[in-house]
């Protein structure tokens, strides 16, 4: 069914959004989720603060916001995974993180353990 597919994306985005307010103290600008075969992508826009916009626009900078970033991700995967676990239903096998300094956007990918894609279509 394509409306509860949307419902879940709609409710895995808000859910995610709230943890990211919760840990860094504000969340993204926009927050788009997608359930595509057994993976959960979400795309969040205006991810970045207003210094990390100006440390972006230097090498060293950049590298510094991806890393740290990164170690953030790191710290809090398994609060990330346990949301998409919750509401999904899935198992979580694995999950992927990116940040673009240029777009201040951040993807997520979480690899679960089955096509709900496919689960939810099949009725």
């Amino acid at each position: 069914m394509a409306g509860q597919k949307k419902k879940l994306e709609a409710e895995l985005s808000e859910a995610l959004i709230k943890l990211q307010r919760e840990l860094i103290g504000r969340g993204p600008q926009e927050t788009k989720t997608y359930i595509v075969q057994d993976m959960v992508i979400v795309r969040f826009k205006g991810v970045m603060t207003v210094e990390e916009k100006h440390l972006a626009g230097h090498k060293d900078g950049r590298k510094l916001v991806k890393e740290m970033r990164q170690v953030l991700r790191e710290m809090y995967s398994n609060q990330f995974e346990e949301i998409v676990q919750k509401h999904t239903g899935c198992k979580v096998l694995s999950s992927h993180s990116d940040m673009s300094t240029k777009t201040g956007e951040r993807i997520e990918i979480f690899v679960i353990d089955r096509n709900l894609e496919k689960d939810m279509t099949a009725d």
